[in-house]
């Protein structure tokens, strides 16, 4: 008998899916999206089950209105892993399969290539180019982009072409738009492009062997020093599964890194390699997506999202800094991409790699106690040397914008041997805080617990947590004094400070706000290899990954603040933050040199990182985890919650407590802390608070809060809050 009725998975945040009537007109499989009336709006979901009764009488249900695909948009074991997301992050079915879609799926557009507006010089144009442009200056810029061939559209408006001259352009007959869809040619037998290729020590051989001699499912953690050559790895292991014909997924944490990863890979193989992150418009994120789909694309290099990608025939998966925290998605589905990955790598039964120079220690207790193989780079390639890490005691020493004196002199010794010197501080803007000087009062968000930045570069302040922004205050607001000064370093400001101590160098910087607009960030990074610029200023973006020849000093600038913070993740994220900073210096034949400058020289994780390197710091670090039971020797659930009335908020984590509490299976071993305010107590207005559960097993924390999820629900004041689970959080605040 045909099933009537379609359950569908709605974009809506119930943990229930929906009964629709099936017109007799239309076939759905399961996997499909349709479209189908919900109150006075028309939704797109998945069907995820087809039957013949529901709950409901058949003259309430509401007919299907549309059938979007013929076929599943996932494999099975996507879907099946998408499933199992649902459930194991405890996020309604529907907003985790949508989340899962490009932006152009979710809308209900077509599942085939878009086509793609180009334009090109018509022979008028060409000869135009001969004549000149006189005062048409940005006419004649846009002839010259066009003069080495088509650019599309998107390309152009990202180059800050306005469509206004495009259209004087058109008008004029120089210029011709024409649609094309991306044309695709098929993968070379030889997939290895004939370049030099990096002659390979003992230590790479014996992991590209240990991987590619097993292809079925295993995660192996490959733990390489800086500068070791992981990425050679990568390619050794990627290129028999491309001889098969398989296809290859590599994740990187930022889109910073992807520039040089592509680059490294369209270099070395003949195959297509798609590219998926945040920065792509719909049209060129579905492209990409059905380029994986349909086995257009060889290799797929991506950001955390590139991992819910469809594949026709994945064959390894690569997730590289598997230690970063970016990999956690912090909003809407909260799931951990590298271990979603290596759900995913065991559903498809093919090996994935995790690779860093500082294991999370969670992924280095799995490779202890046997869970993961073990692979180590323990050397350099090629002519690299380690780096010499010194610490620089600040106490008692004028600090200009941030740099001690000693810390500028060996500045100018590098300088003025010819190399770059880096320098991080992980703060954007100017200043941090804007202070009166008369009576000590200070700008302060309206809506959060938190100080403004000042921005020099854009005259106003921000505060960095609700991106709330207003011009600069010329005037206390306690008590009218004009006499106001900037309190703390920011980028700006460092930025400014290098420019006068040596003007003869040219200094960059590479922050959020600098890098704004689509490719600033890669040219910003070709500027560096070409030694545009000699004195490089960051924040987290130009710590991982990048590899910069002639950088021989690194200087950590205010990193203090993560030797004393509450999280108990602090410490291992500094000593991270610190060999992934150091790694930078010294990755030619030049001998690199790393300056933490702090005023704390005797604490004891430095001490451990100077003296004894990444890993006896972790191994000190699981000690003390095991002693206090902390993950990953226990596993815990952050609930959050937030609403205007700080009362009531708490008052509903405290029902939540005893929600859990009173479930059968919560025991001596389980452990509710709180309910207490969040580290930023007030954010964008709202009062938030947090509480934690803490148990001793994946299983038991997943049975606890499947069944006392609905009973939350039910609370009288669930509704009145906005709450959210977290489960194995990676940031307390």
């Amino acid at each position: 008998m045909r099933p009537t009725i379609a359950r569908v998975a709605l974009p809506v945040p119930l943990d229930k899916q929906f009964d629709y009537l099936i017109p007799s007109h239309l076939f759905p499989v399961i996997g499909v999206r349709v479209s189908v009336p919900f109150g006075r709006q028309t939704l797109v979901g998945i069907v995820t089950e087809l039957v013949s009764e529901s709950e409901f009488s058949l003259d309430k249900l509401k007919p299907i209105k549309q059938l979007l695909d013929t076929a599943p948009v996932w494999p099975q074991s996507l879907y099946e892993l998408l499933q199992w997301c649902s459930r194991f992050y405890q996020y309604p079915l529907g907003d985790t399969l949508c989340n899962a879609l490009p932006s152009a799926l979710r809308k209900g557009k077509v599942a085939d290539f878009t086509s793609i507006v180009e334009w090109q010089l018509t022979p008028t144009g060409k000869d135009q180019l001969m004549v000149g442009f006189g005062r048409a200056v940005k006419q004649g810029q846009v002839v010259k982009l066009l003069e080495h061939g088509p650019l599309s559209h998107q390309a152009l408006l990202d180059a800050d072409v306005s469509s206004t001259t495009l259209k004087a352009l058109q008008e004029k007959g120089w210029v011709e738009s024409k649609e094309t869809k991306p044309i695709f040619k098929p993968w070379s037998r030889d997939v290895e492009a004939k370049v030099e290729k990096p002659k390979l020590n003992e230590e790479q051989a014996i992991a590209i062997a240990t991987v590619n001699s097993n292809p079925e499912f295993g995660c192996y953690l490959l733990e390489g020093v800086t500068g070791s050559g992981k990425t050679e790895v990568y390619l050794n292991m990627i290129k028999p599964v491309l001889e098969k014909g398989r296809q290859a997924l590599v994740l990187v944490p930022e889109i910073g890194l992807t520039p040089q990863t592509i680059n490294r890979f369209k270099k070395r193989f003949d195959v297509p390699v798609e590219v998926i992150h945040s920065g792509l418009n719909d049209t060129e994120r579905l492209n990409a997506w059905l380029s994986a789909r349909d086995k257009v694309a060889g290799i797929v290099i991506g950001t955390r999202s590139a991992l819910l990608t469809p594949f026709a025939d994945l064959g390894i998966i690569i997730v590289d800094e598997e230690h970063d925290a970016s990999y956690k998605q912090q909003d809407s589905l909260r799931y951990h991409a590298r271990d979603v990955a290596i759900m995913r790598a065991n559903k498809e039964q093919i090996p994935i790699v995790l690779g860093t120079a500082t294991p999370a220690l969670e992924t280095l207790h799995n490779a202890q106690t046997g869970k993961y193989h073990h692979l180590t780079l323990t050397h350099r390639a090629g002519a690299g040397t380690p780096t010499t890490n010194k610490v620089l005691d600040v106490k008692g020493l004028y600090l200009e914008s941030g740099l001690s004196a000693p810390l500028i002199a060996e500045m100018r010794r590098h300088l003025d041997a010819g190399n770059q010197v880096m320098l991080f501080l992980n703060r954007r803007g100017f200043s941090p805080a804007l202070m009166c000087h008369e009576c000590g009062w200070i700008a302060d968000c309206q809506r959060c617990d938190a100080y403004y930045t000042y921005h020099q570069n854009s005259n106003e302040i921000r505060c960095h947590h609700c991106g709330s922004q207003r011009p600069v205050i010329h005037q206390c607001q306690s008590c009218g004094s004009t006499h106001l000064v900037t309190v703390g370093v920011g980028t700006e400001q460092l930025e400014d400070q290098l420019g006068k101590l040596f003007p003869q160098y040219k200094t960059i910087r590479i922050d959020r706000d600098s890098t704004r607009r689509k490719g600033s960030l890669e040219s910003a990074l070709e500027s560096i290899r070409k030694g545009d610029y000699q004195i490089l200023i960051g924040t987290q973006m130009l710590a991982k990954g990048h590899h910069f020849p002639d950088v021989t000093l690194v200087g950590l600038l205010d990193v203090d603040g993560s030797l004393y913070s509450s999280d108990f993740r602090a410490s291992e994220r500094l000593a991270q933050l610190f060999i992934q900073v150091a790694g930078r210096a010294g990755r030619a034949s030049k001998p690199g040199e790393v300056i933490l400058q702090t005023h704390h020289p005797e604490h004891s994780l430095l001490q451990a990182l100077l003296t004894k390197g990444y890993g006896d710091f972790a191994q000190t670090a699981l000690e003390e985890r095991k002693m206090a039971m902390l993950p990953p020797f226990s596993y815990l659930t952050m609930i959050r919650a937030e609403a205007n009335d700080s009362k009531l908020v708490e008052d509903f984590l405290r029902q939540v407590r005893h929600t859990l509490e009173a479930h059968p299976l919560f025991d001596d071993y389980c452990m509710v802390l709180g309910p207490t305010p969040a580290p930023l107590a007030k954010r964008a207005g709202k009062s938030r608070w947090q509480l934690l559960l803490q148990t001793q097993s994946r299983p038991l924390m997943q049975k606890i809060l499947y069944s006392a999820k609905p009973a939350i629900h039910l609370l009288p004041s669930a509704k009145k809050v906005r709450w959210s689970m977290d489960i194995e959080p990676q940031d307390l605040s």
